[in-house]
């Protein structure tokens, strides 16, 4: 049993969002074409979906700005521009994405308190979305990973999906990804490898 995960392909990441990654519309056709190819047996995605309000954004700490490091529960955290908002069009999924495809869209981030860059749980590691225990319910035996950004939400999500579901065989598709930073996205891609994480791209995803 195949499965595709979709991280957080969502209009908030893309050109135009409030946290737009580089070229962030670029992976959509290639998540397109891999929902189309007809080589997974499942399909789910990830969603950010904050409230107002929420602790990671810089606009909740006066006097600190997007892209400074600050202080979440008492632990150091990223602050971000406002994203992904509760029911705001920033935080939907992108409109040119085959979302009608998708088997299961879970949302993650709620709790204002923590940030949630994994699809499978919190980054305090104890609120789990129960994306593991679906795909294991649904015997998932080969998990694909993409989406936005390589070097936070896709980075945790296949380092998770590697850690929570023992046995699960996880890749990375590298063309269907983008990141916000050359150096984040070469530091992700190395600790996936080092973890034995395979490092793919779409047209391999599509032949095998």
């Amino acid at each position: 049993m195949k499965a595709l995960l979709l991280v957080d392909i969502q209009n908030g990441f893309c050109p135009g969002g409030n946290l737009p990654v580089p070229d962030g519309d670029k992976v959509v056709p290639i998540a397109n074409a891999l929902i189309d190819s007809g080589k997974y047996d499942l399909i789910v995605a990830s969603q950010d979906w904050h409230p107002a309000g929420h602790g990671s954004f810089a606009s909740s700490h006066p006097g600190k700005h997007p892209f400074e490091l600050g202080v979440l529960s008492g632990k150091p955290q990223m602050m971000w521009p406002d994203h992904c908002v509760q029911g705001t069009l920033d935080a939907e999924l992108h409109p040119d994405l085959r979302a009608a495809e998708i088997d299961l869209i879970l949302q993650k981030g709620e709790n204002r308190n923590v940030d949630s860059y994994s699809a499978f749980r919190d980054n305090e590691r104890d609120a789990i979305t129960g994306l593991a225990d679906f795909l294991e319910g649904q015997g998932v035996t080969d998990l694909d990973v993409c989406g936005l950004a390589t070097d936070y939400c896709v980075r945790f999500s296949a380092l998770d999906a590697l850690e929570m579901m023992p046995g699960v065989k996880v890749r990375f598709i590298e063309d269907a990804s983008r990141g916000i930073t050359p150096d984040g996205i070469a530091e992700a891609i190395h600790e996936m490898r080092e973890h034995g994480i395979e490092v793919i791209d779409s047209r391999q995803a599509m032949s095998g």
